[in-house]
């Protein structure tokens, strides 16, 4: 079952202040921890970041709705760059140390008043998401209570597919459309982001995004993003994972019984 990679007990976004540094207190994690040591005649550094997250599943279990080719391309190149290009901000400011990933995109996010580390910390959370969004043989329909509460939400599941699509067609340039759980309102809601925005920095819960940067489906849909969309719908979603993440997001958000609208 596909792992979570948002924080349900958090609250809204952190505020931060130019001095960061007396505003958070930075748990010494030991996986990205710095540790200097001084000794004679010089002294040494050891460094750790973040490392590269693995797809939950080999790089060709997609094909023939996304190939392989596109897979080490986008997560084995570009997801790659994004997180060291990440590492390298991150190894030059001690004062982000600890977080973890969705704590650090939040703190960044500094309100709407991003840091430079934000792009590369959110782009990297988005994409981690996104390989969990999917599986091989996935699409069809979710199934029991998710089914119920896109229902309730959207009047049918037809109709929450209509508007996914509309909202990625309409996305302009690139970004991403994702189906989240709103906390304050209680229901799902369909999200477009510009970029490399994600919800959780408005303290919205996301159960499956969509990648619409072209790099994500230029090799195997040239310039056809409804095709693209089509397929990731029909194939490729992964409602296992979003039912797991609904499950897990339940626990902090009372959504009642659903009332399915009667046609």
């Amino acid at each position: 079952m596909a792992s979570c990679y948002f924080n349900p007990i958090s609250t809204s976004p952190h505020l931060v202040s130019a001095n960061l540094s007396r505003k958070f207190k930075i748990p010494k994690l030991l996986h990205r921890q710095k540790k200097r040591f001084d000794g004679s005649p010089r002294s040494s550094k050891i460094t750790s970041f973040y490392g590269l997250k693995t797809p939950p599943y080999e790089l060709d279990a997609l094909e023939p709705h996304m190939s392989k080719k596109t897979i080490n391309k986008h997560w084995g190149e570009y997801h790659r760059s994004l997180l060291e290009g990440l590492n390298k901000q991150l190894e030059k400011d001690d004062i982000l140390y600890g977080y973890t990933m969705d704590e650090l995109v939040k703190v960044t996010y500094n309100s709407g008043n991003p840091f430079p580390e934000f792009n590369n910390a959110a782009e990297v959370w988005n994409h981690d998401f996104f390989w969990e969004s999917m599986q091989p043989g996935g699409g069809d329909m979710p199934k029991l209570g998710l089914l119920q509460q896109i229902e309730k939400d959207f009047g049918s599941f037809m109709n929450f597919r209509e508007k996914f699509v509309e909202a990625s067609l309409t996305l302009f340039g690139s970004g991403w459309v994702w189906l989240v759980l709103k906390r304050e309102e209680k229901r799902l809601e369909i999200v477009k982001t510009p970029n490399a925005i994600c919800p959780i920095v408005w303290n919205d819960l996301p159960l499956i995004n969509l990648d619409l940067w072209e790099h994500a489906y230029y090799l195997d849909y040239r310039n056809d993003r409804a095709k693209y969309v089509d397929v990731f719908l029909n194939h490729l979603v992964s409602w296992e994972a979003a039912a797991a993440r609904l499950t897990f997001a339940e626990a902090f958000v009372n959504l009642g019984e659903p009332k399915i609208p009667i046609a």
